[in-house]
């Protein structure tokens, strides 16, 4: 599928969106080796296997999926992930450090603000960010410490992106954080009774429909106010 001309490779990821990456990898012991290379690579394919049939099919997903999808051993699976709850919160600690890094190298590597910003929605749909969320279970720690650090992360590098184009009058003014997420959100979702990955033919044309209109100077007067996190928070948390 054809992209918008401002975007380019995804950028590595930066210091932030490293340390946010490691919360969700192998935690480290000082005096400890490091995981052997093949034990990251595994870790890492069972992420982005489990992610992907969240999305399809739901968090209850069975883990013989996962472990098929990734080509490993149930043996593997379980020896990286334990439970189910460990594995649901590892995959969204994974998916918000690849949008994390995905919104400091956007902004640091585009030639203005509102390319990175445009770089940076077409990524995090493709990390299936919007997707996602319906996969959680009602019982999902949305409070666990590990998620909490990786949620102000992203936050803070989405909010500076977002302002970074405010400032220099390339995004309308009249939009929040809030407005951006709902609307990533919405459009990289899935419609109810659809395939879910046939939903790519449409996701990124509808997000670059959204993106112009955000551009400054504004063509209209939105109604109410502009959306904040802690709006969503209210509502979905």
């Amino acid at each position: 599928m054809k992209r918008p001309t401002t975007m380019t490779a995804p950028a590595a990821p930066s210091a932030l969106g490293v340390a946010v990456g490691l919360a969700a990898a192998p935690e480290v012991t000082a005096g400890l080796p490091r995981p052997r290379a093949d034990a990251v690579r595994n870790r890492e394919r069972i992420l982005t296997a489990a992610r992907e049939a969240f999305v399809e099919f739901g968090a209850a997903t069975p883990f013989d999926e996962v472990a098929r999808r990734a080509g490993i051993g149930n043996a593997t699976l379980y020896r990286h992930f334990p439970d189910r709850p460990t594995l649901v919160r590892q995959v969204v600690l994974f998916t918000m450090g690849r949008v994390t890094a995905s919104a400091e190298g956007s902004l640091a590597e585009e030639p203005d603000a509102f390319a990175a910003l445009c770089r940076f929605t077409h990524t995090a749909a493709d990390e299936r960010i919007g997707a996602l969320c319906p996969a959680l279970a009602d019982d999902f720690d949305r409070e666990h410490p590990e998620l909490i650090a990786a949620r102000t992360a992203l936050e803070t590098a989405v909010e500076t992106l977002l302002t970074a184009g405010q400032d220099a009058g390339l995004v309308r003014r009249d939009i929040g954080i809030g407005d951006l997420m709902v609307a990533l959100s919405q459009l990289s979702r899935p419609l109810p009774g659809t395939a879910c990955l046939d939903t790519d033919r449409f996701a990124h044309r509808h997000l670059q429909l959204f993106l112009d209109g955000l551009r400054a100077p504004a063509r209209s007067e939105l109604p109410g106010s502009a959306a904040t996190l802690e709006d969503l928070r209210q509502k979905t948390m």
